[in-house]
């Protein structure tokens, strides 16, 4: 076994040193915005890009040599094309896939993967596992949270915690719509009964968590195993209106700062963050015998009692992975390539430029969308403007594209400040026509004021 690890190890550095010389064939999996701009990056790495995806992104269908539609979690018919194609690495992009183990059936399948095993990925598929395993190593940014899967104990739980301090999340994933926060969507304490009663009639396991007040960011990462080298720091916006009002949903925007911090997250506050992610990554490795290799991505929030950690995800953030990889100065199939030969240095470097994304989604959303919706886009006057866009979930047939009931298109503002940026991406918004909408306030000085004075507020109460 020690000889074939080693004859493997030794594999993937030959393939290494000739990252340079030699044009990569790279496998996607995945068909969202997040997928496109990954690939986007590893063609722009050098890299002959294959797509292997649920759902026919364009974006990702225009910059591949072949593609293949198909479930993302039929791991022997995504075994079968890559050897097919010859391809040299796989990365994988969305959640769903790596929580049931598409990286150890690639491997096994002689398929080199970025992203973490199934074991690692609990940190994202078990909220529960996360937290007992916070708790266990005490990571200092862990919330106090307590698991159920019955009605038992949890008046008890709620006295002790005060029902207006609670959050209910149910196990696995959720796509960022499970969570019910108290003020949010609970309104009193028969809210949140009623609520943890529906999960258990549905034999759903869920945690109780203490709701954090504060302000939000993402730090995603690059990881070896051993080694977590951090990124821009990007905030979100996951209310589906303007001045954050209405229904949570995948994310309707995001931005990042010229200096890659907030005007409220200091250098300290990012140090912590990475040091409690790297003692995560550590702690992973202790409790399951599991390297966690890929993207680890973490979501804290600063609050009057310093930061926490709200949930860690397994892979990039979209919209976040568009505000952070068109940044990147440095080559993401050598980085890919360094995550899976355990040897990643800090041997890249991002802009120093701020960015704006907005997304476009369809009128409705996410409530009642409108479907199969024609959108056009004037792609030459993007291209002038300086605006990116990313295909989300839209489809196309011959030269056009359609809406489903999901976000539909991500559009990009790159530039020296932050409202040079919000106004790139705004023009760009403006080149896209159909029955669609978007968040204007997203990036805008105006906004980012409102999270200002709101962090004063805590710090300073």
């Amino acid at each position: 076994m020690l000889k074939l690890n080693l004859n493997l190890l030794s594999y993937y550095r030959t393939i290494e040193l000739f990252c340079l010389i030699i044009m990569l064939n790279c496998l996607i999996v995945g068909h969202g915005a997040r997928e496109h701009v990954i690939g986007e990056t590893l063609v722009k790495g050098g890299a002959k890009l294959f797509s292997f995806m649920s759902f026919k992104n364009a974006g990702l269908e225009d910059l591949s040599i072949k593609i293949k539609i198909h479930s993302e979690t039929d791991f022997k018919e995504i075994i079968d094309f890559s050897k097919e194609n010859k391809i040299d690495f796989a990365v994988i992009g969305p959640e769903a896939p790596l929580v049931v183990g598409i990286v150890d059936a690639l491997e096994k399948g002689g398929i080199p993967c970025v992203g973490p095993k199934i074991e690692a990925a609990q940190l994202e598929g078990s909220k529960v596992f996360a937290r007992n395993l916070l708790e266990k190593y005490k990571i200092k940014s862990n919330v106090m949270s307590k698991a159920f899967d019955s009605m038992d104990g949890i008046e008890s739980f709620i006295k002790d915690i005060r029902e207006e301090s609670l959050v209910v999340k149910p196990e696995g994933l959720t796509g960022g719509k499970g969570v019910k926060v108290y003020g949010d969507h609970l309104f009193s304490k028969a809210d949140i009964l009623e609520y943890c009663q529906e999960l258990t009639n549905n034999n759903n396991r869920f945690l109780l968590e203490e709701k954090c007040i504060g302000e939000e960011f993402t730090l995603q990462t690059f990881v070896d195993g051993k080694t977590v080298l951090g990124s821009p720091l990007v905030q979100d916006h996951k209310r589906a209106y303007e001045d954050d009002k209405g229904p949570n949903t995948g994310g309707m925007g995001s931005y990042s700062l010229e200096d890659h911090l907030m005007p409220f997250i200091t250098q300290k506050d990012v140090d912590i963050a990475l040091e409690d992610m790297k003692k995560t990554v550590a702690a992973v490795k202790a409790e399951t015998g599991v390297e966690y290799k890929g993207f680890l991505y973490g979501q804290f929030m600063k609050t009057a009692k310093g930061l926490k950690l709200i949930e860690f995800n397994s892979r990039f953030g979209d919209p976040e992975a568009m505000n952070v990889l068109p940044l990147l100065q440095g080559n993401l199939v050598d980085i890919c390539w360094a995550i899976i030969n355990g040897n990643l240095s800090q041997n890249f470097k991002f802009e120093k430029k701020a960015t704006v994304c907005k997304y476009l989604a369809p009128e409705g959303y996410p409530v009642n969308p409108k479907k199969d919706e024609s959108v056009n886009i004037n792609k030459k006057k993007i291209d002038e403007i300086g605006a990116k866009y990313y295909y989300a979930s839209v489809y196309r047939e011959g030269e056009n594209i359609y809406t489903t009931t999901s976000r539909a298109i991500g559009v990009l503002g790159i530039a020296d400040s932050l409202e040079n940026a919000e106004k790139i991406a705004e023009a760009g918004v403006e080149c896209i026509e159909g029955k669609l909408f978007h968040r204007k306030d997203v990036g805008t000085r105006k906004l980012l004021q409102k999270r200002i004075d709101h962090m004063n507020s805590l710090l300073n109460s």
